[in-house]
């Protein structure tokens, strides 16, 4: 964490144990100001985390604190909190007009015109639904984008919020992540899970990658992305390439693979040309050094 920077959420000390699976997060700082996002494949924790974040479970072991303040998660805190999760936390025989009407009474900071102006922006048609069970997984994750956003929050958790979008609701999620983060002037965050980093990766200016209940990497892209590298080359040096590289794949014509950037004189002599990584290299050749999976 950069000297100075306040942190939207603080873990310390973070344990919550199930059969045969362990989530253990001795230190995590989300960054407050910023997207970050939360990285892993499926059964990494993402959603164990995301659940004691927000208050769901209350079974674990640890601290977790908000905004920089020693803030504990209580109703007050709560109140500066948006949530939406994989499923749908409105009663599947609620009309959207009631999830309207319910999110006003609970929440001071909900805004009905805020509401029906994003509804009508992301094509929910309010006439035309009698009940949210008749909702497509997609809309239904509109629906609670809109119930979220029409809040007075300081903080986003998304669990999983580009799984059930299609390829332009995702590209406009971005839009209305970065608006949300613009509009708070330093003060608001955003702490999204992803299972696929290439859809929300020109969203994300922070990542923590989380695998088997671990953080084994985080920072911000910009670091990451020189701590990393991208190194291609010939087929004959892939193998020798390979008990360097994170991750390395091969065909008849090269090799290309992740390393880390303070390795690269190890490749000295090999034909290859350098690039600065993409995130969601640097997520896949992460994942895959730390994964159970046989691959």
């Amino acid at each position: 964490m950069k000297e100075g920077r306040r942190n939207a959420i603080q873990v310390c000390g973070l344990k919550k144990k199930y059969r045969g699976f362990e989530l253990s997060v001795p230190r995590l700082d989300v960054p407050e100001g910023f997207a970050t996002a939360l990285i892993g494949e499926n059964g990494a924790g993402k959603t164990t985390l995301l659940n004691i974040l927000t208050g769901i479970r209350r079974d674990f072991k640890g601290d977790v604190t908000y905004f920089g303040e020693e803030r504990k998660l209580n109703a007050q805190t709560q109140e500066c909190i948006g949530y939406t999760g994989p499923g749908c936390y409105f009663l599947p025989n609620w009309t959207v007009d009631q999830v309207e009407e319910i999110s006003s009474l609970l929440f001071s900071g909900f805004h009905n015109d805020r509401f029906r102006s994003l509804c009508k922006e992301l094509g929910i048609k309010r006439g035309l639904v009698r009940d949210v069970k008749k909702l497509s997984d997609g809309n239904r994750m509109k629906l609670m984008l809109a119930a979220a956003l029409a809040r007075d929050t300081q903080l986003l958790i998304l669990d999983e919020p580009a799984s059930p979008l299609d390829p332009l609701m995702r590209d406009k999620l971005c839009d209305m992540i970065r608006e949300y983060l613009e509009r708070g002037n330093g003060k608001r965050s955003v702490f999204f899970s992803t299972h696929n980093i290439a859809d929300m990766e020109n969203v994300t200016d922070y990542a923590v990658i989380l695998e088997h209940g671990n953080v084994v990497e985080e920072g911000f892209v910009e670091d990451l992305k020189e701590k990393y590298i991208c190194v291609k080359g010939e087929a004959a040096d892939g193998e020798r390439a390979g008990e360097i590289l994170f991750s390395v794949s091969k065909n008849a014509y090269g090799f290309e693979g992740i390393c880390l950037a303070e390795n690269l004189d190890r490749l000295a002599g090999m034909d290859v040309a350098v690039e600065t990584p993409t995130l969601s290299q640097i997520s896949v050749a992460v994942m895959k050094a730390n994964t159970g999976l046989k691959l």
